[in-house]
Formats: structure tokens, C-alpha cells, sequence
């Protein structure tokens, strides 16, 4: 994986907005000051984060937010909602912090509006069907699935750099996180990161194969939106209006796991309650940070990663953060759920 292979992918990915969005270009900025009133009337707004949906259907508060979804379409992989944003067919979504820096690598703007950190690892490393994977060390030689852009990414690039390795001791094979579970499957990767409820299922189908724990934390889940999105300023005073209701939404799964694993696990996932259960219990838990410097700092680490790595340009992380937004998630949650850095 060489950086010219990388800007291919950015081109390519280019040529196919084009075609979604020939007349669309984000503005580079961000302009005016973030209004507190609500709203207006008839305000739309197309959300992609299938977990809030059903966080709001579980807790009560989707009838209440003060704006219209026309959709929440599922989409969730950090390229595929860059194609979305370019095509206008998404306003905000949610993803880990990598995809922001892709999109500013293919000169795309859009901005971080709310963030969230885990403090613990959320990813495993899982070995396809019959490896010996055992220990961290065993990752040399080995094909990899590897997404550029996406958290899975970054992850992996983490642990090699932690086990002193360099990316050449190990063969990243470019896939998106939608295809790591297949090539697994089929044998095409040796190892792919993958994240809860994948894991449990693939663990379930191939009792030969096994997973093992990472110490690379993917720290950041964030809200982003297009920048020509935020200078709608209907659409500003939506996407700060929603902010709360996401926080208390990942707050009221964490306080209700019996009834956010039947809601999301069992009914929509097709996981089986002991599962859920088991997948819940091990999931980090999210707090919302009262300054994002800390989040900007690890964005900058690993922008500074991708950029040594050859993968994308030099970036200053700052410029993808709209600090008008900087207190609103952390406001909106008890004390339990706030962190102070």
C-alpha cells in the first residue's frame, strides 16, 4: 500500500461523486455564529446512524426531536458516507475519527460537530477459519485486510507501530470494512479487524477460528456534517438541536442494557439475547468530553500516522473540528457520562 495506490482511491472515488454531484462543492468554511433557537418549521434533515435511530425509538425521543428525517439510510463505512455527502443524500453521520481525514484528504469539507471517547479497545483481531492466532507477535507475515479509511485502519497501523514492525513486515490487502468479514470467509486475508456484533456471529459460524485482544484504543466517535450543510443555517440549528438527543441516546443504551439489547441486538441485529448480552457487557463506555483538545490531539496522531505511512497528504486535524459545537453533547448528559479531558 503506497500513497499513489491510496490517491487512486481518492480519484476514483471522486469520478463516481461527479456523477451523484456534478454541481455540488462544499464551501472550505464555516460562517456566523451558532444560533440557540430551534429550527424553523419544515426543517429536514437526513441522519445515517442506524444505532441512534433505534436508541430513540427504545428511550421515546424520536417523536420529539424539533425537525423532520425524511431518512435514515444505513449507511455507516467511513467512504460510503463521503460518497453520500457528496452526493447530497446525507446531511450528518456518525463515524470514528479516521473518515473526517480521509474526506479533507480528497479536498472534500465537512466538519466535526459533537465527539464521544472510549477509553478502552472496541476492535479484535480475528484470524481466518484454522489460523494459529495467538499473540500480537503472530501478525508478522501476515495478510491483512487494511481500510485507509476507516477506524479498522487505524488500528491496525497502531499495533504494528506498537510491536515495533513496520508496514512492510506485514501485506495490507486495501479492502472496506464491509468486505473484512468475506474475505475471511474465504480465506483471501489471513486476519481483518472486526468490531461487535460481526465478531460474536463469525466466532458462532467457524468454531476453528479464533480472535485476539488489541491495546490500540479507537478513542474517537464523532458527528461530522458537510460544510455546505452547516451554512444552511436551518440545517445548523438542526444539527445542533440533535446533538442532545445523541448523547442521551448512547446514555440511555448504556443505563438500559437489558432493553437496548432486545431493541437493537435480538430485533435488528438477528443477535441472540446471551449474545447481546455478552457483546454490551464488553463494549467500552462512551463519555463526552467537556474540550476537545485531547480529541484533536489523538486526530492529529493519527493524521500524522496516514501521512508517514504514504497514505494521505500532511493535514492540521484543528481544521476539521467546529469548536462552535464544542460543549453542547457534553451538556446534555449526567455527570457520569461527562469527562473532563
Amino acid at each position: 500500500m503506497q500513497r499513489r495506490s491510496f490517491l487512486a482511491g481518492l480519484a476514483g472515488l471522486g469520478a463516481l461523486s461527479v456523477v451523484g454531484c456534478s454541481t455540488t462543492k462544499a464551501t472550505t468554511q464555516v460562517v456566523g455564529t451558532l444560533p440557540a433557537d430551534p429550527p424553523p418549521a419544515g426543517t429536514k434533515l437526513t441522519i445515517s446512524i442506524r444505532s441512534t435511530l433505534k436508541q430513540l425509538e427504545a428511550n421515546g425521543e424520536l417523536s420529539k426531536l424539533p425537525f423532520q428525517v425524511p431518512d435514515w439510510p444505513n449507511i455507516s463505512a467511513g467512504p460510503d458516507v463521503i460518497q453520500a455527502f457528496r452526493a447530497n443524500s446525507v446531511d450528518l453521520a456518525s463515524n470514528a475519527g479516521i473518515p473526517p481525514i480521509q474526506a479533507k484528504a480528497n479536498r472534500f469539507d465537512a466538519k466535526i460537530v459533537a465527539v464521544a471517547q472510549r477509553e478502552q479497545p472496541l476492535y479484535k483481531f480475528a484470524g481466518s477459519p484454522g489460523l494459529a492466532l495467538k499473540e500480537l507477535k503472530d501478525l508478522k507475515g501476515k495478510k491483512i485486510a487494511f481500510s485507509q479509511g476507516q477506524a479498522q485502519g487505524v488500528v491496525l497501523l497502531r499495533t504494528i507501530k506498537e510491536l515495533g514492525l513496520k508496514n512492510t513486515d506485514v501485506e495490507l490487502v486495501s479492502l472496506t470494512s464491509n468486505q473484512f468479514l468475506t474475505a475471511l470467509q474465504a480465506k483471501q486475508v489471513d486476519v481483518a479487524v472486526l468490531a461487535e456484533p460481526q465478531l460474536t456471529k463469525y466466532l458462532g459460524q467457524y468454531p476453528d477460528a479464533h480472535a485476539i485482544d488489541m491495546n490500540a484504543v479507537d478513542l474517537l466517535t464523532i458527528l461530522w456534517a458537510p460544510v455546505s450543510v452547516l451554512n444552511d443555517e436551518a440545517k445548523l440549528k438542526a444539527i445542533r438541536a440533535f446533538i442532545p438527543f445523541w448523547a442521551r441516546g448512547h446514555a440511555w443504551s448504556q443505563d438500559n442494557p437489558d432493553k437496548w439489547v432486545d431493541h437493537y441486538y435480538v430485533k435488528d441485529q438477528n443477535v441472540s439475547k446471551a449474545d447481546g448480552d455478552r457483546i454490551v457487557k464488553a463494549t467500552p463506555k462512551l463519555v463526552f468530553p467537556s474540550s476537545w483538545d485531547r480529541a484533536i490531539r489523538w486526530e492529529q496522531e493519527t493524521a500524522d500516522l496516514l501521512a508517514d505511512g504514504g497514505f494521505t497528504p500532511k493535514i492540521n486535524a484543528d481544521e476539521l473540528f467546529d469548536r462552535r459545537f464544542e460543549h453542547i453533547a457534553f451538556e446534555a448528559v449526567d455527570a457520569k457520562y461527562r469527562s473532563q479531558s
